[in-house]
This record gives C-alpha cells, structure tokens and sequence, in this order.
C-alpha cells in the first residue's frame, strides 16, 4: 500500500518499469489529472465512479434481500432442507472464474441458453438480446454479482438466526402476532448487528469487484457497466501510466475509508440509543 501511495506521485510509465525509484516526481498532477472533471479523462473517471454506486446499491442490496428471505423460509423445518441449504451456497462454493465464464457463456447473443429460451423457446422477444453489451450489460453485471454474493449473505443471516431463542416465537404466537410481526419485531431486530458488519463486507466486496466485470466483458466494459476498479486497470496496464493508474487506486481508498468509517460511526451511535 505504501509504495502504491508513493507511485501515485511519480510519472511511472512503461519506460521506468526497469526500475520504478528512478521515474521523476509530478507531485500532485496525477491527483489534479483525475479529479478536473471538466477533462475527459476526470469526467471518464467520475462516470465510472457513477456506475459504481449504482451497481454497489442495486447488488447489495438484492443480495441482502435474497439472502435474508431464504434464512427466514429455511428456519422452519420441512423435508429436504438440507439438501435446499446445499444448493442455495453451490454459487458462493464455485470457483469464481469457472462460475462467471459459464454466465458470459449463457449471456451469449446467438448461442447463449437465456437468449434460447426466452427468445427461441417462449418468443417473448422479437430478436436475441444483446446481454453483454450496451445497456443491457449494467443488467448481467448485476445478475452475476447477485448470483455470486447472495449465498454469503443467506449463509452469515442462517446462522444469526439459529441463536434466536424459539421460545420469543413461541410466545409472540400467543400474544397473536403474525408471521410479518414475528419478522419485524423478532427476527430482524436480533440479527442487527450481524447485519451492520453483513452490509459493510457486501459494500466493500461488490465497489471493489474485479473479476466479475473482467470475467465477462474482457479488457473494455461497456460504458454502462465499467466499473471504477476495471476503469482504474485499463487506465494503467492499458495506456501504461502507472502512476496516474495509482492515484486513482488511493482515491479510491480514501473514499471507502471514508464511507466505511462514517457507516462504523453511524451504526455505533444506534447501538447506544438501543442501550439508552
């Protein structure tokens, strides 16, 4: 992290990659560079970063939302639960790269399975839909990273849950509360704190995201789905400027430093109000 922080106030080019100490010093210009969001290249990395948010909120938020209803539907007891729990974690269980190959595989325009089956199977489009590039691009960047961290989140909330005394459930039955009262005044005030730290590892995972987007899209993401972490890489080993690739990397860092330490705070202070 420190010499990443050093480079990013060097001119680190292909021609010092030799030695790396002897590439002159810019001070502040690769951080001016990134941050004149007039520039093309500032307003590049601003819309990047626009995307990123976007995606982060969208991903974390289904994933927490998936992963939350299953916990709940596997608390009750019913025949082949264990095998639905199995099949529920097998995509936080593959390999990453043999998982987002296969999804660029079946994202496919002419050969894709989706594109088979809703276009040539059940007709609901009037031409094979372009998954992987364009706008549609934001959707499949989506969907795999949905696919990828929801079983995480399913997998942190069901062993919250299991600590959940059955004797609150049982007793609010008989006070007549309802299954969405029990959800709402049991379940999801127990598992609070396991979901602060759930939300906070899915945030940091998902802006940070590398090898989904690079898995699918390859060197160049569309416009609507080049995140700031693919953005920064091509910005680097593409045109080769290192330093100005690091500056953006420690931008980077201070932004989620920053997020991370306001989100820390805020939850914190909830948590002494609950005790006060």
């Amino acid at each position: 992290m420190v010499v990443g922080v050093v480079m990013s106030f060097k001119e680190l080019t292909q021609f010092y990659l030799r030695d790396w100490t002897q590439a002159p010093w810019t001070a502040l210009s690769n951080y001016e560079v990134a941050v004149d969001f007039d520039a093309p290249i500032g307003a590049a990395l601003l819309d990047s970063f626009a995307v990123t948010c976007l995606f982060t909120v969208v991903a974390v938020s289904l994933s927490w939302l998936l992963g939350t209803t299953a916990a709940i539907l596997m608390q009750e007891t019913f025949r082949g639960r264990g095998l639905l729990r199995a099949l529920f974690l097998t995509p936080y269980a593959l390999p990453i790269y043999a998982a987002v190959i296969t999804w660029a595989f079946i994202l496919q325009r002419d050969n894709g399975m989706l594109n088979h089956v809703i276009h040539d199977q059940l007709g609901l489009t009037s031409d094979p839909t372009f998954w992987l590039i364009g706008d549609n691009s934001f959707v499949s960047l989506v969907l795999v990273a949905v696919w990828r961290n929801w079983p995480f989140a399913f997998l942190i909330l069901m062993a919250a849950m299991q600590n959940i005394p059955q004797e609150q459930y049982e007793a609010a039955q008989l006070d007549g509360a309802g299954v969405w009262q029990q959800i709402r005044r049991i379940t999801l005030p127990s598992v609070r704190p396991v979901n602060q730290v759930l939300v906070l590892v899915l945030f940091l995972w998902t802006f940070n995201d590398f090898n989904v987007p690079y898995l699918l899209f390859g060197r160049a993401a569309p416009e609507s789905a080049n995140l700031i972490s693919l953005h920064i890489y091509q910005s680097s080993f593409g045109t080769w400027n290192f330093g100005f690739g690091s500056a953006m990397s420690v931008l980077l860092l201070l932004f989620l430093l920053l997020v991370t330490a306001g989100y820390l705070l805020f939850t914190s202070r909830g948590r002494k109000g609950e005790h006060v």
